[in-house]
């Protein structure tokens, strides 16, 4: 390979780093919330260990708290062969950065689709506090609240 070319890849690749750094926390987080979300809609229970840190708080909409560990192993349990269908979608999202740390909140949307065919949508309005720890952010906070019915339709 020509001398000039060698160097202009070897500046290239120096580079890359620097411009993966310049994304936003913002965008980060927004980027892995729907990996989450996705992973979620598909069953990809692999991907609540990488969104939630060992030390989780998470307040459910019903008011009660629960672990990671409570999560995953509730993921171990077989699904009922009657459950619906779930997708999960979000909008109306916010997240304000204090460095290592981050807020983020927003309207999640919940889709049920039943065995008879009927579908049903729910919101719910979360907050979470994101850690970044070892380069790696992950959910250390969480609050889910569920939007009462006659304001689903307000983001």
């Amino acid at each position: 390979m020509p001398r000039k070319l060698v160097l202009i890849v070897l500046v290239v690749a120096l580079a890359l780093p620097c411009f993966a750094a310049k994304q936003s926390t913002a965008d980060q987080l927004t980027a892995l919330l729907h990996y989450f979300l996705e992973g979620v809609s598909k069953n990809d229970n692999s991907v609540y260990d990488r969104f939630f840190a060992d030390d989780l708080i998470y307040t459910r909409s019903a008011g009660v708290t629960i672990t990671k560990a409570d999560i995953l192993k509730s993921l171990a349990e077989p699904t009922p062969p009657d459950a619906p269908k779930t997708a999960y979608g979000a909008d109306d999202l916010t997240v304000h950065a204090y460095g290592n740390m981050a807020v983020m909140n927003f309207r999640l949307i919940q889709h049920l689709t039943n065995k008879d065919g009927s579908s049903e949508t729910h919101y719910y309005r979360n907050t979470g506090t994101f850690l970044k720890r070892n380069g790696r952010w992950q959910v250390v906070a969480w609050q889910a609240t569920r939007v009462p019915e006659k304001d689903k339709e307000k983001p």
